[in-house]
């Protein structure tokens, strides 16, 4: 399972999506260009010393990561979206799908959202517009490595 972050806006949610992959062992790609300088110091605090253990790819675009992934047959890109119709805890998760976040401030564009194999939502109270995309991307990505059976291989190998 692999976290990927479409053109990121913000280096702190950026940093804190990178350690949160690094401590639950899940791959990040990034999808660029940024909306910041990559070394940028804010990323680097949010990251903490993470940053080194977090298994990252980045691709200098978005046709760049699709042709790239067009070779790993059988991983289902499921994009995180408020127009998503299946809730995040009613759709299966595989252990080699990939979730896509979209920018802070703009989510995806509509190409990018129609490449995605699934599109899940978080449900939300009346009016509200959306989470932050780190708080939602740990949300998910607990379900999904929930139900792929992770924690539990994890909880046998250190008990």
């Amino acid at each position: 399972m692999d976290l990927a972050l479409y053109e990121p806006d913000i280096p702190q949610n950026a940093g804190t999506l990178l350690r949160t992959a690094a401590c639950l062992g899940v791959g990040v790609d990034v999808i660029e260009p940024c909306g910041f300088v990559f070394s940028d110091r804010h990323l680097k605090r949010s990251g903490m010393d993470y940053l080194g253990q977090a298994r990252l790819e980045r691709h200098i675009s978005w046709e760049a990561f699709r042709a790239l992934r067009q070779r790993d047959e059988g991983r289902r890109l499921v994009l995180l979206t408020t127009r998503g119709a299946i809730p995040y805890t009613e759709f299966r998760y595989r252990p080699g799908d990939i979730l896509l976040l979209g920018r802070e401030s703009a989510g995806v564009p509509d190409d990018v959202h129609a490449a995605a194999d699934a599109r899940v939502v978080i449900p939300m109270a009346p009016g509200a517009r959306s989470l932050n995309v780190a708080v939602a991307a740990a949300m998910v990505l607990g379900e999904a490595l929930r139900q792929c059976g992770r924690f539990r291989a994890q909880r046998e190998e250190n008990p």
